[in-house]
């Protein structure tokens, strides 16, 4: 991936003129009603959506008119979003605080595909279909029927939120996920296993992530009250870049799944994180969460700034924000599977958002 300085421009939002007008804008708007909004446009629900393939964008019943979108696109062309999500999408190094590219995107991309991306998915497809097919044997020569996932963050929250939403597509394995370093935690999934069917993934780029490793070990000791120390690569891979540790751990070296330091933790679902994901639904399956990704990537990198459905959302964000200083937002998803898409989201816009310096140093 390109190793170059980021070309996004450092603006402080709050200097440009287009915050100037939203400020005068929003003296004027900020006591006007939905009510009145709908009296004063009859056809304010036409114009404050969006259709996208099968997504329908209805932002109309918000305290914002076509003005105030007017005014907040001026603001995403005053500080060049345009640019910003060029360089994202060319690789450059827009982190620049862990001094690294942001380029999950690719991860999905099939029309151009990465050497590298493409390796780990033939690796992927080979290893899951291995697994529910029945091939891969444990131990004592049984199929493997359960799968673990033991991680924390973007290594489990992710996949545990995409396992549940596509629970509709599950196959005949069961998939559990443990996190949390509490004891009860995990005890109580240990209770449902059967050493000799079950098999576990422990995800850590670093291999060194404290609750991780904690629970892995407290999972390997358990594993090994019934195995031996051999039979742990038979029940044991993992997803990280510290090959050393993980095959000392007892992982054998070919069942050790790759990421890179451009993908991002809370955006890791789509890389070899999702192992247990593809385990749960196939490979095929999976593909087709990737390649529906992608189709969205390319919406908002290809779309106009005043029809791209996550620029308009996110600059709605700003506008609640900065200006009516709204500290909170609700998610509600709209059918059980999602239930774990909030605390997947809130993650990921804490550690995207949740900032106090600027890109300037500046408080």
């Amino acid at each position: 991936m390109p190793d170059i300085m980021s070309n996004i421009p450092k603006v402080n939002p709050t200097k440009t003129r287009a915050w100037k007008a939203l400020e005068s804008h929003f003296a004027i708007q900020k006591d006007v009603s939905l009510q009145n909004l709908f009296k004063q446009d009859a056809s304010r629900t036409q114009r404050l959506s969006l259709q996208w393939n099968d997504f329908y964008l209805d932002y109309s019943k918000n305290h914002i008119s076509r003005e105030t979108i007017a005014l907040l696109v001026d603001l995403a062309n005053e500080v060049n979003l345009s640019a910003a999500i060029k360089a994202q999408f060319a690789g450059e190094t827009i982190n620049e605080t862990e001094d690294r590219a942001v380029l999950h995107t690719a991860l999905r991309d099939f029309s151009n595909p990465h050497p590298e991306v493409q390796q780990v998915l033939e690796q992927i497809q080979e290893f899951t279909e291995a697994v529910i097919s029945g091939t891969w044997k444990g131990y004592t020569g049984k199929a493997i029927t359960t799968i673990v996932n033991i991680g924390i963050g973007g290594s489990d929250l992710g996949p545990d939120m995409v396992v549940e939403a596509l629970r509709h597509y599950r196959n005949h394995l069961e998939v559990h996920f443990i996190s949390n370093i509490e004891g009860d935690h995990v005890q109580e999934v240990l209770k449902q296993l059967d050493p000799e069917t079950t098999l576990f993934i422990v995800v850590s780029k670093s291999f060194t992530t404290q609750e991780t490793l904690a629970n892995a070990n407290t999972v390997r000791a358990w594993f090994l009250e019934s195995a031996s120390e051999a039979a742990i690569a038979k029940h044991f891979v993992a997803v990280s870049t510290n090959t050393e540790a993980v095959v000392k751990f007892g992982v054998a070296l070919e069942n050790i799944f790759t990421l890179w330091d451009w993908v991002g933790g809370r955006f890791s679902l789509w890389s070899a994180v999702g192992l247990s994901i593809c385990c749960s639904v196939g490979f095929d399956d999976f593909k087709a969460l990737l390649q529906g990704a992608h189709k969205m990537d390319q919406h908002f990198k290809e779309t106009e700034l005043d029809k791209n459905a996550p620029v308009l959302m996110a600059l709605i964000s700003v506008w609640y924000n900065n200006f009516f200083n709204c500290e909170s937002e609700a998610v509600i998803p709209y059918t059980q599977y999602l239930t774990k898409l909030v605390p997947y989201l809130q993650q990921a816009i804490m550690e995207s958002n949740g900032k106090n310096v600027d890109r300037n140093g500046d408080m």
